[in-house]
C-alpha cells in the first residue's frame, strides 16, 4: 500500500509535540507523492502544517483506529510505534484504572501510588489455574505461568522485575511470592512467604536509602529463589545480592541520606542498651549528615528500628548477635568522624591517640587501639628484598578510612544475608525453583558514575537476555506454523556488551589502570578514547576530557571518569583488616577471616551464592596484599553467574514504570514514562515484534470478524482457509505483508489496521446503502401517506361545501315558513288584542254595576248587625243591675233570719235536759273501767301467791346452801388463806386484764393509725407511679412517634439481619467442621508419608477405623442445651478457649445477665437474712413466753413421734436401695442358674413387702399430721371463740357482775384472754411484717422504675442528639437487647425443663433396663420355668417373638457387616431396591443391639459404620456418585434415628407400627450429632466434587460459547492470547454441555433417594459458583465486555433459569444466586451516555457492588467503530450516584464460599418389618428376630 492510500482525508496521525512527547491530528487533505506538507487539524480545531522532508520521506505515525485502543496487549495494535504504545498506556492508566498491559512476553506494570484492591484472595484464586492471556493482564498472570510452566515442563524459572527507584519492582516481587505461597500451598504449613516478609524490614533498614526520586530505595538488587518439592509445593527459600551501593556509607547527595539503620540507630540512642555505643543525633555524623535533611517526611525511624530488631528475632539471630551488629555500625559511624591532622609537608599525617571516635571505634569493634591508629595512617610496601612502611597523605588516609568503613558495611550486609537464608533454608530435596528478580533499571541521570555503569552494563546483558528468549519464542512460533525464519530481522545488543567486557573494553582497561601504580581517571578516560573512537557504540563528548558516551539499547548515557578507579580499586588495606581478624568480639573476627579464600563471595554485587554453576576459570592471586579483584571483575563475574542462572531457566519479564515524580496517585507523565519505556526495553520489544508478524490471526476468527469483505461464491465454500486465502490475496497484493501458517494468518504491521478500514469502508458503504433505500422508502411512506391525507381533505371539504347549500336551502324554505306562521301569528295576535280589549271594557263596566249594588247590600247588612249587638247590650245591662240589686236584698233578709235563730239557741242551752243528753256516754264508760280494775286485782292476787312459793323454796335453797357451805368451811378450814390469796389474785388479774385491755385498744388504735398511715403512703406511691408510668408511656409515645414509619421496615431489615447472622454463625460452625475433616485427612495423608519415609516401627497413632467414638465425636463446639449455671458455662468457657467463648455471643449475654442475677440474688439474700435475725429475736421473746402452756407438750410428743417414722422412713428407703443394687449385681451374673432365679424371686417379694411396709409408714405420718393440724385449728377456734365471748361479757356486765363469776370460770377466762392477746399480737405482727415486705417490694420496685426512668430519659436524650437515622438504629439496639434478654429467659426456662426431662427419662431408663435384664434372664429359662410364671409376662414376650424390624447379628461378624454394606458397596447394586436400603438394614441392626440391651455392640456398629463411610468416601473422594450415595445414606440414617428415638418431637408422623420400632434402652443424641457431623462433610465433599467438574466448564459455556450464532464479533487480537502453558486440545465447552451435567447430578441424587431439600441446596449452591465463577471471569477480561456478549450471556443464563423450573426447583434459591450475572448481563446491554440512564444503571443494578459496576464499565469494548465507549464522565457520574451505598470493598466474588447446610427432618413411610434384604449384599449371616 502506497502513502497516498493511507494518508488520506479524516485519517488521524501523531505528530512530535514538546509538551506531551506526541500529539494527535487529522488530515484534513489527502496526502500526494511529493507534497512538502500535511494539511492538519489538531485536537483543539487549530490547524497545522506539518512539514515533509522528501529526501528521508519520514511521514507521521498512523493512528490506530479507536476499536483498538485501551488494548490488553501493545503488540495487538495494529500500528506499533511509540505513540501508540504510549496513549494505549495512558488510556488504560487513567481511564480505565488498569495498571498492568501486556507487551509481548513482558508485563508492564505502572505504579498507581495507592491501593487498589486487585490483590486479595480471591484475586487469586481467580487468575490461578487460568492460561496467561485468556484474563486482564496481572502480576498473578504471569506468576500463574511461570509455575504452570514448572509443572509441565519441570523446568525453572524466573520472574525478571526491574524499572527505576520508587516504581514498585519490590511491590510486584512481593505479590508475586504470595502468588507462589498461596498456590503453593508450603506442605509443611511453614509460610515461606511470611518468612520472606518479615525479612524486609532487615533488608530496607540494612539496603535502602533515600534518594531523591523515592524515601525507600533499594540499593541492591536480590534474586530470591522459592524451592519447591515434588509436589510443587514451597519448602523453602534462597536471597542473592547485586551490587550493593557501598558508596553510599561514606558519600550521600544533597537531599539524599545514608542507609536507613543509621539513622534508626541514632534515633534510638537513647535506649539504656544502646549507651555504650556513645551516639548521638544524626547531624553529628559525617557518614549520615552530607545530603543536608537527616528525616524523612512521615517516617519514625525509633519506630522502624523497633521493627526492624523484631524481625532479627523472628529470624533467630541471637539478641548477642544482634548487639555486635549495632556496635559496629555505630563504628561504622565514628571511624568517619575521625580527625585527620595533616603534617607540614603535606606528606604524611596522623589521628590523634586522644579522638573520641577513635576510642569509641576501638571499643566498639574490640581492636588495639594503638595500632588502629598507627595502620589509619600508615601503609606497608613489601618488595622482593625488604618490607618498608610508608606514610600516607590526608587524603590517602581519608580514601583509605572510607574503604575500610564500606568494607565493613559490606562484609556485614553479606553476614545478615547469610543468616536470612539460613532462616529460609531447608532440608527437603528441591526439586525446582522460581526466581524472582529484583533489580535495578536502567539508570541515567545528569551526572553518572561507576554505579550507573554497573547497572546499566547489567542491563545491557538482560536486554540481551530478552531479546535471544523473545527471539527463540518467536522462532518457535514461526517453526510451528510453517514460516520461513529469514524473513524476520532482529537487534543484536553484543557489539555494546562487547565494547564493555571484551578484551580491552572499558572494564579491562579500567582494570589496567588500577594495577598501574600512578594510574588516574584522566589517563584511563584517554586509553578509552585512543582505544574505542571508532567504535559504533561509544562517543566523545566535545567538551570534555573527562567523560565519554556509551550508546546504550536504551538510550546515550555520558559517564563521567572522574572515581571511577577509586571505586573499582575499593582499596583495603591487608594491615587494617588483620587488626580486625584479632578483635575481641568473635563476631567481627568472624567477618574477616575467610577473605582470602572467598574472595569471590565478598563481591560487591554478591550475597550467599547457593548455586551449582560456577565460573570456568581458576582464581588469580594478585601479587599485592590489596583486595584481588577489582569491584567491576567482581561485578562482571557475579553478572555472569546470574546470567547462567538465568540462561538456564524459563524467563518471566515485568516491567515497572513511575508514572510520575511527585507520587501522585493516577498522574502521568508522558515525558517520564516515555524515557522508562525505553530504557526498559519495552520499545525494544514494540520494535521486535513490528519487525516480524506482530498481528496473529486464526482462521476462525479471521473468517468471521471479515467474512463481510468475501464475496458470495467464496462463501459457498467449505474450506475456511482458502476462503480466506483467497481474500488475503485480493485484498493485499504485496505477499510479504502477510503469511499463512498452518493455524493462523500472521500479518505485518499496519495489516490489520488496513483490513479494519476495508471492513469499515464496507460497513460504510452498506450502510450508504440501507440508508438510501431507507430514506426513499421513508419518503414514499410519506407522500403516499400526504395524498391519502389530501384526498381525505378534499372528500370532507367538497362534503362540506354541499352540507353547507342544503343547510342554507332548508333555512331559506324554513324562513318563508317562518314569515307565513309569524304574519298570520300577528294578525291573529291584533285581533285577539282588540278581542281582548273589548272583553276586558266589559268585564269592568259589569264589574262596577256589580259592585255597586254589592257595596249597598254590604251597608245595609253591617247596619242590621250594628243594631243586633247595641240592643243585645242594652238588654244585658238591664239584666245585671236588677240581679244585683235582689241579691242586696236576699243577703240582708237571710243575716236578719239567723241572729234569730242564734238568739233562741243560747236559750235552749241553759236548760237540764241538756245535760242529761250528754251524760248518758259516760256512765258507760266508767262501768267498763270498773271491770277492768276487778280482772287486775285477781291476777295480781295470783301472782303474789306464785312469788310466796317461790320466796319459800329460794330460803329452803338458802338454807341447804348455808348448810353446805358450813359442812365445806369446817373440812377444808385450812384452806382459808389459800381462798383469800386466790381473791387477791383474782383482783390482781382483773386488773392485770383490765391493763392488757387498754394495752390492747392502744395497740388496735396505734395499729389503726399505721395502718392508715402506711395505706396512704401506699396510695401516694402508686399515684407516683402512675405519674412515672403515664411519664414513660409519653416518652414511649413520642419515641415512637418519631420513628413510627421507620420501625417497620428496621424491623424487617432487624430480622434479615439476623437471619444473616445465623446463617454466618451456622457457616462458621460447618467451615470448622470442614477445617476438622481437612485437618483429619492431613493427618492421615502425614501418617501415610511418615511410614512411607520411616519404615521403621515407631510410635504410630491408630488407624482412624479402630478409633473410638470420643475421636469421631469431640468436636469443640458448646451446645446452650448443656449450659446449666455459671459454674458449668466458666467451665466450657475453660474447656473450648476464649477464642471460641467470645465467637459466642449468646454465651456471653449470658454469663453478663446471670452475673448480674447472680447479684440481685446476694442483695435479696442479703436484706431476707436481716429480717429473719429480728425475726428470730422476736419468736425468741415469743417463745419464753408460751413455753409453760400444755399445748407445746402436745406438739412437742406430736412432733417427736413423726420424727421418729421419718427416720424409719429413710432406713427402709436405704434397705430398698440395697436391695436394688443386690438386684442389678445379681442380674449381670449368669442369668440361667435356678438358684438365682429363685433369689430373684426372694428378693423381688422381700421388695413387695417393703413397699408395703413404707406406703403403711407414710400413711400413718400422713394421719398424725392431719390429727395434729385438726387439733390445733380446734383448739384455735375455741380460744377465739372463748375470746369472743368474754369480750362479750366484759364489754357488757363487766363492772356489775362481780358477785355472780366463779373462780374457775374466771382464771379460765383470764387464760383465754392472755391466749387471745398472744394470738392478736402475733397476728400483728405478722401483718406488720408483711406490710413492711410489701412497702419494701413497692420500694424498690418503685427504685427500679426510677432507674429504668432515668436510663430511658438518659436514652432518650442521647436519641435526641443523634440523627434520624442513628436514633432509629439505637432504637434497634434497644429492642434488640430487651429481645436477647428475653430470649435468654426463655432459654433459660427451656433449658431447665429439657434438664429436668433427660434426668426423668434417665432414671426412667435405668429401670427400663432393669426390668428388660430380669426378663432377659426370663428368656433363657426353659419352657417348664416359663409355666409357673404369670400369664401376662408369657403373653408379652410371644408379642416380642413375633416383632419384626430387627436384625441379629454375632459381634465376629462385624467387619463381614460393614465391609459387604458399606466398604465394598457398589451403588449400583441397591439401585433397584428400596432408596437408602443399607442405612435402613443398619438401623435394624442397631435397633437388636438396644433390644438385647448390649451397648458395647452399638458402640461399636455405629462407630465402624461412621469410619467405613470414611474411609469409602476418601477412596473415593472424586466420585459424585458414591459420594451421593453415602450422603443419602447417612442423611436417612440420621432420620431413622431421630424419627424412632422415642423423643415426641420426632414421632408425629409416625404411625402406630413405626412407634413399636422406636429404641428402648438406649440416647443416641450424641451419635446424631456425629453423623449429622458426617453428613456435612459428606456434603462439602459432594459439592467439592460437583465443583470440580463444572468449573472448566463455566467459562467457556457461559461467557464464550455463541448460543446465538453469529451474534458475538471478534476483535483483533496480539499474539498474548497464545499462552505457551495452554493445551494444544479444544477445551471449550457449550452450554449444553453444562445443562447434562446437570441433569445428571439431578438425576443421581433423586434416584439415590437423597432428601428433596438437600438437593435444592446443592443446586443454590452450584448456581452461586457457576455465578461467582463467570462474574468474576467477567470482570477480569476485557474482551467479552461487550453488548454482543451481553446479549449472550441474557440467554445463556435464561437457558439456565429454563432448566430450573424443569425440574422445579424454583424454590430452591438458585435462581436468585444468578442475579449479578443477570444484571451485569443488562448492565453491558443499558445504554451508557446521559445521566439518565445513570440512574437507571443505578437503580437496577443492587446486587452488583460499586466496584463491580465501575469495574464492568471501564471493561466495556466496542466489538465495531459503531458503538461508542463508555466516557470518563459518564462513569463519574455512577460512582457519584452510588456513594451512598456501603458496598463490601472486594472486588470478586468468593466462588468458594459455601452456603450453610441444613438437614430438616424428613420421617420415612417405611416400615421396618416391610424391608427385603437382596441376596445381592451377601447379607446371609444376617437374622431377623
Amino acid at each position: 500500500m502506497s502513502a497516498a492510500q493511507l494518508y488520506t482525508k479524516y485519517t488521524r496521525v501523531w505528530i512530535p509535540d514538546p509538551d506531551e512527547v506526541w500529539r494527535s491530528a487529522e488530515i484534513i487533505k489527502d496526502y500526494k507523492e511529493g507534497d512538502k506538507s500535511l494539511h492538519l487539524k489538531l485536537e483543539d480545531e487549530t490547524l497545522y502544517e506539518y512539514p515533509i522532508d522528501l529526501q528521508g520521506n519520514e511521514l507521521p505515525f498512523l493512528r490506530n483506529p479507536d476499536i483498538l485502543v485501551g488494548e490488553n496487549d501493545l503488540t495487538a495494535l495494529s500500528y506499533l510505534h511509540e505513540p501508540a504504545v504510549l496513549h494505549n498506556l495512558k488510556v488504560r492508566f487513567l481511564e480505565s484504572n488498569h495498571i498492568y498491559t501486556y507487551c509481548g512476553i513482558v508485563l508492564v506494570a505502572i505504579n498507581p501510588y495507592e491501593q487498589l484492591p486487585i490483590y486479595e484472595q480471591d484475586v487469586i484464586y481467580a487468575y490461578s489455574g487460568q492460561n496467561m492471556g485468556d484474563m486482564d493482564p496481572h502480576i498473578f498472570a504471569v506468576a500463574e505461568e511461570a509455575y504452570k510452566q514448572m509443572a509441565r515442563d519441570e523446568k525453572n524459572q524466573s520472574i525478571i522485575v526491574s524499572g527505576e527507584s520508587g516504581a514498585g519492582k519490590t511491590v510486584s516481587a512481593k505479590y508475586a511470592m504470595r502468588f507462589f505461597a498461596t498456590v503453593g500451598g508450603s506442605a509443611s504449613e511453614t509460610n515461606i512467604e511470611a518468612k520472606v516478609l518479615a525479612s524486609s524490614p532487615i533488608m530496607e533498614a540494612i539496603g535502602n536509602a533515600k534518594t531523591t526520586r523515592n524515601d525507600n530505595s533499594s540499593r541492591f538488587g536480590k534474586y530470591i529463589q522459592i524451592g519447591f518439592d515434588k509436589r510443587y509445593h514451597i519448602i523453602g527459600a534462597n536471597m542473592r545480592t547485586y551490587l550493593l551501593e557501598k558508596s553510599r556509607v561514606v558519600f550521600q547527595a544533597e537531599d539524599e541520606r545514608n542507609y536507613h539503620i543509621f539513622y534508626q540507630l541514632c534515633a534510638s540512642a537513647s535506649l539504656p542498651e544502646f549507651k555504650e555505643l556513645g551516639l548521638t543525633c544524626a547531624e553529628d555524623f559525617f557518614y549520615t549528615s552530607q545530603g543536608g535533611d537527616t528525616s524523612i517526611e512521615g517516617v519514625d525511624d525509633a519506630d522502624d528500628f523497633e521493627k526492624t530488631r523484631h524481625a532479627f528475632t523472628l529470624l533467630g539471630v541471637k539478641e548477642s548477635h544482634q548487639t555486635t551488629i549495632f556496635r559496629i555500625i555505630a563504628a561504622i559511624l565514628h571511624l568517619g568522624n575521625l580527625e585527620i591532622q595533616g603534617e607540614r609537608d603535606g606528606d604524611a599525617c596522623s589521628v590523634s591517640s586522644e579522638d573520641e571516635h577513635l576510642n569509641n571505634f576501638c571499643g566498639l569493634l574490640g581492636v588495639e587501639h594503638s595500632q588502629m591508629q598507627h595502620w589509619l595512617c600508615h601503609r606497608k610496601l613489601i618488595t622482593t628484598a625488604e618490607t618498608y612502611v610508608k606514610n600516607m597523605s590526608v587524603q590517602q588516609v581519608v580514601n583509605a578510612r572510607n574503604a575500610l568503613a564500606k568494607h565493613i558495611y559490606a562484609q556485614l550486609f553479606n553476614w545478615i544475608v547469610q543468616h536470612i537464608n539460613k532462616a529460609l533454608h531447608t532440608t527437603v530435596k528441591q526439586h525446582s525453583f522460581i526466581g524472582v528478580l529484583d533489580i535495578y533499571g536502567f539508570e541515567t541521570f545528569e551526572v553518572n558514575s561507576f554505579e550507573q555503569f554497573c547497572i546499566n552494563y547489567a542491563n545491557e546483558k538482560l536486554q540481551q537476555q530478552f531479546n535471544s528468549h523473545v527471539f527463540k519464542l518467536e522462532q518457535e512460533e514461526y517453526m510451528k506454523e510453517g514460516i520461513p525464519w529469514t524473513l524476520i530481522d532482529f537487534y543484536d545488543n553484543q557489539p555494546c556488551i562487547d565494547l564493555i567486557e571484551a578484551k580491552l573494553g572499558i572494564l579491562d582497561l579500567l582494570d589496567e589502570e588500577c594495577k598501574v601504580p600512578k594510574g588516574t581517571d584522566q589517563n584511563w578516560a584517554q586509553k578509552l578514547y585512543d582505544r574505542h573512537a571508532s567504535s559504533q557504540h561509544f562517543q566523545k563528548p566535545r567538551m570534555s576530557n573527562t567523560s565519554f558516551i556509551v550508546l546504550h539499547f536504551a538510550d546515550k548515557v555520558e559517564y563521567q571518569s572522574e572515581g571511577f578507579l577509586e571505586k573499582n580499586r575499593d582499596t583495603v588495606y591487608e594491615e587494617q583488616i588483620n587488626i580486625l581478624k584479632a578483635s575481641k568480639y568473635q563476631m567481627v573476627a568472624d567477618l574477616f577471616q575467610d577473605e582470602k579464600d572467598a574472595a569471590p563471595t565478598t563481591s560487591v554485587g554478591k550475597g550467599t551464592s547457593k548455586i551449582s554453576v560456577r565460573s570456568a576459570r581458576p582464581v588469580i592471586k594478585a601479587a599485592n596484599k590489596e583486595h584481588k579483584k577489582t569491584v567491576g571483575h567482581q561485578f562482571r563475574n557475579s553478572l555472569h553467574l546470574l546470567m547462567e542462572t538465568l540462561n538456564a531457566t524459563t524467563p518471566h519479564y515485568v516491567r515497572c514504570i513511575k508514572p510520575n515524580d511527585e507520587k501522585l496517585p493516577f498522574k502521568f507523565d508522558p515525558k517520564r514514562a516515555v524515557q522508562q519505556l525505553r530504557a526498559c526495553g519495552v520499545l525494544e520489544t514494540i520494535r521486535i515484534s513490528a519487525a516480524g508478524f506482530p498481528s496473529r490471526w486464526s482462521y476462525h476468527d479471521f473468517f468471521n470478524r471479515y467474512r463481510v469483505l468475501m464475496k458470495k461464491r467464496d462463501l459457498s465454500k467449505n474450506d475456511k482457509k482458502q476462503i480466506c486465502q483467497t481474500l488475503l490475496e485480493d485484498l493485499i497484493k504485496d505477499p510479504d505483508k502477510f503469511q499463512f501458517g498452518r493455524t493462523k494468518i500472521f500479518f505485518r504491521a499496519g495489516q490489520v489496521a488496513y483490513l479494519e478500514k476495508l471492513r469499515a469502508d464496507k460497513f460504510r458503504a452498506a450502510t450508504i446503502m440501507i440508508q438510501k433505500t431507507v430514506r426513499g422508502w421513508l419518503q414514499r411512506v410519506k407522500y403516499k401517506r400526504l395524498r391519502r391525507a389530501a384526498i381525505v381533505v378534499q372528500r370532507y371539504t367538497r362534503g362540506h361545501l354541499a352540507r353547507r347549500l342544503a343547510e342554507h336551502l332548508r333555512r331559506t324554505r324554513a324562513a318563508i315558513v317562518f314569515q307565513k306562521q309569524y304574519r298570520m301569528l300577528r294578525i291573529l295576535r291584533a285581533f285577539q288584542r282588540v278581542r281582548n280589549a273589548t272583553v276586558t271594557i266589559q268585564a269592568f263596566a259589569r264589574g262596577m254595576f256589580v259592585r255597586r249594588i254589592y257595596r249597598k247590600i254590604l251597608a245595609e247588612h253591617k247596619a242590621i248587625i250594628l243594631q243586633k249587638y247595641a240592643r243585645g247590650w242594652l238588654a244585658r245591662t238591664r239584666f245585671r243591675r236588677v240581679r244585683g240589686a235582689t241579691i242586696v236584698l236576699q243577703c240582708y233578709y237571710r243575716r236578719m233570719k239567723a241572729r234569730q235563730e242564734l238568739k233562741a239557741l243560747k236559750i235552749e242551752a241553759r236548760s237540764a235536759q241538756h245535760l242529761k243528753k250528754l251524760n248518758i256516754g259516760m256512765e258507760n264508760k266508767v262501768v267498763q273501767l270498773q271491770r277492768k280494775i276487778d280482772e287486775q286485782n285477781k291476777e295480781y292476787k295470783l301472782l303474789n301467791e306464785q312469788l310466796s312459793t317461790l320466796a319459800s323454796a329460794h330460803s329452803s335453797e338458802v338454807e341447804k346452801l348455808k348448810k353446805e357451805l358450813v359442812q365445806y368451811q369446817q373440812g377444808h378450814r385450812g384452806d382459808g388463806n389459800q381462798l383469800v390469796s386466790l381473791q387477791e389474785e383474782m383482783e390482781h388479774l382483773r386488773l392485770e386484764l383490765e391493763k392488757a385491755l387498754g394495752e390492747r385498744k392502744v395497740v388496735e388504735d396505734s395499729y389503726v393509725k399505721e395502718k392508715d398511715l402506711l395505706r396512704k403512703r401506699i396510695s401516694d406511691l402508686e399515684e407516683e407511679n402512675a405519674l412515672l408510668k403515664q411519664e414513660k408511656e409519653e416518652l414511649n409515645s413520642r419515641i415512637l412517634c418519631q420513628s413510627q414509619d421507620e420501625f417497620a421496615r428496621n424491623t424487617v431489615e432487624e430480622n434479615i439481619q439476623m437471619k444473616k447472622e445465623l446463617e454466618e454463625e451456622r457457616s462458621r460452625y460447618q467451615n470448622l467442621v470442614k477445617e476438622y475433616s481437612r485437618l483429619e485427612q492431613r493427618y492421615d495423608n502425614l501418617r501415610d508419608e511418615m511410614t512411607i519415609i520411616k519404615q521403621a516401627p515407631g510410635h504410630r497413632r491408630n488407624p482412624s477405623n479402630q478409633s473410638s467414638l470420643e475421636s469421631d465425636s469431640n468436636y469443640p463446639s458448646i451446645s446452650t442445651s448443656e449450659i446449666g449455671d455459671t459454674e458449668d458455662v466458666i467451665q466450657q468457657v475453660e474447656e473450648v478457649g476464649m477464642e471460641k467463648a467470645a465467637m459466642d455471643m449468646t454465651l456471653f449475654l449470658k454469663l453478663q445477665k446471670r452475673v448480674r442475677e447472680l447479684e440481685q440474688e446476694r442483695k435479696k439474700l442479703q436484706t431476707h437474712l436481716e429480717k429473719k435475725e429480728q425475726e428470730s429475736k422476736k419468736s425468741q421473746v415469743i417463745e419464753t413466753k408460751t413455753e409453760a402452756t400444755s399445748d407445746h407438750e402436745d406438739f412437742a410428743y406430736n412432733s417427736l413421734k413423726r420424727q421418729e417414722l421419718e427416720s424409719e422412713n429413710k432406713k427402709l428407703k436405704n434397705e430398698l436401695n440395697e436391695l436394688r443394687k443386690a438386684i442389678a449385681d445379681r442380674a449381670t451374673q449368669n442369668n440361667s442358674s435356678n438358684d438365682i432365679q429363685d433369689g430373684y424371686n426372694l428378693l423381688l417379694n422381700q421388695l413387695k413387702s417393703a413397699n408395703e411396709e413404707l406406703e403403711v409408714r407414710k400413711e400413718e405420718v400422713l394421719i398424725l399430721r392431719t390429727q395434729i393440724m385438726k387439733a390445733a385449728q380446734q383448739k384455735e377456734t375455741g380460744k377465739n371463740m372463748v375470746i369472743e365471748r368474754e369480750n362479750i361479757t366484759t364489754d357488757a356486765s363487766w363492772p356489775n357482775s362481780n358477785k355472780h363469776i366463779d373462780q374457775e370460770d374466771a382464771i379460765e377466762a383470764y387464760q383465754g384472754m392472755c391466749e387471745t392477746n398472744r394470738l392478736l399480737e402475733a397476728q400483728l405482727q405478722d401483718q406488720r411484717r408483711e406490710h413492711e415486705e410489701e412497702v419494701e417490694a413497692l420500694k424498690n420496685e418503685v427504685d427500679a422504675m426510677k432507674e429504668e426512668l432515668e436510663k430511658q430519659q438518659q436514652a432518650f436524650l442521647q436519641t435526641l442528639q443523634l440523627s434520624p437515622e442513628a436514633q432509629v438504629e439505637f432504637g434497634l439496639q434497644q429492642e434488640i437487647t430487651r429481645l436477647t434478654n428475653e430470649n435468654l429467659d426463655l432459654k433459660e426456662v427451656l433449658e431447665k425443663l429439657e434438664k429436668n426431662e433427660k434426668k426423668l427419662k434417665k432414671q426412667l431408663k435405668i429401670y427400663m433396663k432393669k426390668v428388660q435384664d430380669f426378663e432377659a434372664s426370663q428368656a433363657t429359662v426353659p419352657a417348664e420355668r416359663r409355666q409357673h410364671e404369670r400369664n401376662m409376662q408369657v403373653a408379652v414376650q410371644r408379642k416380642e417373638k413375633d416383632f419384626q424390624g430387627m436384625l441379629e447379628y454375632y459381634k465376629e461378624d462385624e467387619p463381614l457387616l460393614i465391609r459387604n454394606l458399606i466398604t465394598d458397596l457398589k451403588p449400583q447394586t441397591v439401585s433397584a431396591t428400596v432408596p437408602c436400603l443399607p442405612a435402613y438394614i443398619l438401623y435394624m441392626c442397631i435397633r437388636h443391639a438396644d433390644y438385647i440391651n448390649d451397648d458395647q455392640k452399638v458402640h461399636s456398629l455405629l462407630t465402624s459404620t461412621i469410619n467405613g463411610i470414611k474411609k469409602v468416601l476418601k477412596k473415593h473422594n472424586d466420585d459424585f456418585q458414591m459420594t451421593s450415595f453415602w450422603l443419602a445414606n447417612t442423611c436417612r440414617l440420621l432420620h431413622c434415628l431421630k424419627q424412632y428415638s422415642g423423643d415426641a418431637g420426632f414421632m408425629t408422623q409416625n404411625t402406630p407400627k413405626q412407634n413399636e420400632h422406636c429404641l428402648k434402652n438406649f440416647d443416641l443424641t450424641e451419635y446424631r450429632q456425629v453423623l449429622s457431623h458426617l453428613s456435612i462433610q459428606i456434603y462439602q465433599q459432594l459439592i467439592k466434587i460437583a465443583e470440580g467438574i463444572l468449573q472448566p466448564m463455566i467459562v467457556s459455556a457461559v461467557l464464550e460459547n455463541e448460543s446465538i450464532q453469529g451474534l458475538s464479533g471478534v476483535k483483533p487480537m496480539g499474539y498474548r492470547n497464545r499462552s505457551s502453558s495452554m493445551a494444544d486440545g479444544d477445551s471449550s465447552y457449550s452450554l449444553d454441555a453444562i445443562i447434562r451435567q446437570l441433569n445428571m447430578f439431578h438425576s443421581v441424587m433423586c434416584d439415590q433417594g437423597l432428601d428433596p431439600e438437600i438437593v435444592q441446596q446443592v443446586f443454590k449452591q452450584l448456581f452461586y459458583m457457576i455465578n461467582a465463577v463467570a462474574l468474576n471471569n467477567l470482570l477480569l477480561r476485557k474482551d467479552v465486555c461487550s453488548w454482543s456478549t451481553g446479549m449472550q450471556l441474557r440467554f445463556n443464563i435464561s437457558q439456565l433459569e429454563e432448566w430450573l423450573r424443569g425440574k422445579n426447583l424454583q424454590q430452591s434459591g438458585a435462581a436468585q444466586m444468578l442475579e449479578p450475572l443477570i444484571q451485569a448481563a443488562q448492565l453491558l446491554q443499558l445504554k451508557k451516555k446521559t445521566s439518565e440512564d445513570a440512574e437507571a444503571i443505578c437503580s437496577l443494578c443492587t446486587s452488583l457492588t460499586t466496584q463491580q459496576i465501575v469495574k464492568i464499565l471501564n471493561l466495556y469494548t466496542p466489538v465495531n467503530e459503531f458503538e461508542e465507549r463508555v466516557t470518563v464522565a459518564f462513569i463519574r457520574d455512577i460512582q457519584t450516584h452510588l456513594q451512598e451505598r456501603n458496598d463490601p470493598p472486594q472486588l470478586l466474588l468468593d466462588f468458594k464460599h459455601m452456603f450453610p447446610v441444613l438437614f430438616p427432618f424428613n420421617p420415612s413411610s417405611i416400615t421396618m418389618d416391610s424391608i427385603h434384604l437382596p441376596a445381592s449384599l451377601h447379607l446371609e449371616f444376617l437374622n431377623k428376630v
